[in-house]
């Protein structure tokens, strides 16, 4: 059985909306929770987009 790689699908949230984008994140790199500054074109402004399960 082949192991597990290291890059993995996540999707981030917007905390003002309910947008949503996709990306990858490498989990030797970032174990912890991703937090990035994207922008949301709902509110159609720059907002923090949280890592969800």
């Amino acid at each position: 059985m082949a192991k597990k790689g290291n890059r993995l699908v996540i999707k981030l949230k917007s905390t003002e909306s309910g947008h949503t984008y996709t990306t990858q994140k490498n989990r030797k790199n970032d174990p912890s929770r991703l937090e990035l500054r994207r922008y949301d074109p709902i509110v159609r402004r720059h907002v923090i987009y949280r890592e969800t399960k």
